[in-house]
């Protein structure tokens, strides 16, 4: 499956390898947001911060 995936992306010049990049790069970017909402959100209590 390695192999087919690999001629795959080869017949595709850069794309085929662009495209699998991009992907991996917004799933890890979207992971890190949710994980920075659901730490930050979670500690911050109100009355404590920049705006008191």
């Amino acid at each position: 499956m390695m192999t087919n995936c690999l001629a795959l992306m080869g017949n595709m010049s850069w794309l085929g390898w662009l495209m699998p990049l991009a992907v991996l790069s917004l799933l890890g970017l979207g992971i890190a947001a949710l994980l920075k909402y659901l730490f930050i959100s979670s500690s911050s209590t109100p009355g404590h911060g920049a705006d008191s």
